[in-house]
C-alpha cells in the first residue's frame, strides 16, 4: 500500500503521521510505503490513500484517491480507526 500524508510544509507533521500509519500497519501485516508532502506537491502523485489533518483534507479537491482527515494527528487510536478500515477495503 502506498500512502501520501499531507501537511502545510511537507515535513514534520506529515512525516510523523506517515510513521504512525506504518507502525499501525505492521499490527495488521500491511506493508505501507509512502511519502510526506505539502499540499502544493500533492498533484500528480500516485497512491492508494491520502491522509491529512482535517483542515488540509478539506482543501484536497479533484483527487481520484480516497482522502482521510485526521482531527488529532497525535492520536494513534483515531488514526487506526480511520485508516485501517479503508486500507482493508482496497
Amino acid at each position: 500500500m502506498r500512502i501520501i500524508t499531507v501537511c502545510g510544509m511537507g515535513f514534520g507533521t506529515s512525516l510523523m503521521l506517515l510513521m504512525s500509519i506504518q507502525k499501525i500497519g505492521t499490527k495488521y501485516n500491511m506493508n505501507i510505503t509512502g511519502e510526506a508532502v505539502d499540499l502544493s506537491s500533492l498533484h500528480g502523485l500516485k497512491a492508494d490513500l491520502i491522509v491529512a489533518s482535517s483542515e488540509i483534507a478539506k482543501e484536497i479537491r479533484d483527487s481520484d484517491i480516497p482522502v482521510i482527515g485526521i482531527t488529532n494527528m497525535l492520536d494513534e487510536d483515531e488514526i487506526e480507526a480511520k485508516v485501517i478500515p479503508v486500507l482493508q477495503n482496497l
